[in-house]
């Protein structure tokens, strides 16, 4: 992943790496293997592909330590959202539900746009695993 920069040395993360990205997990369709994460929580092989290519570990050690905490929620819909290097995680247990969980990043250099992932009785995994 690129981080540029400017000269007026506030950090730009080429959004178009997100879009590159997501075409890439949008092949994950099912998974064979099942990775154990610090905490316990499991995860599927998009979600690693996802840790690797996007160079997270971090996102994702971080929601699969809060999922275990609402573990009495089988369904959660968790987003990323990244703009400016600054980053807002959030939970929800459905679409139109309120948000049950909230993080503030100050600064990371994920790309910038929104991802969208799902934990499913203790797994977490891709929409397009689903």
């Amino acid at each position: 992943m690129q981080t540029v920069v400017p000269e007026d040395n506030k950090p730009f993360v080429d959004s178009a790496r997100l879009a590159t990205i997501k075409e890439n997990l949008r092949q994950c369709t099912g998974t064979e293997n099942y990775y154990k994460g610090f905490g316990g929580y499991l995860h599927t092989d998009g979600i690693k592909f996802l840790e690797d290519d996007a160079e997270c570990h971090w996102l994702i050690s971080d929601i699969g330590i809060v999922a275990m905490t609402f573990k009495d929620v089988p369904f959660q819909l968790w987003k990323f959202r990244c703009k400016d290097a600054i980053g807002l995680l959030t939970m929800q247990e459905d679409t139109n539900a309120p948000i049950k969980y909230e993080q503030k990043y100050s600064y990371t250099d994920f790309p910038e746009g929104e991802i969208k992932l799902y934990v499913c009785d203790g797994v977490l995994l891709l929409p397009s695993e689903y």
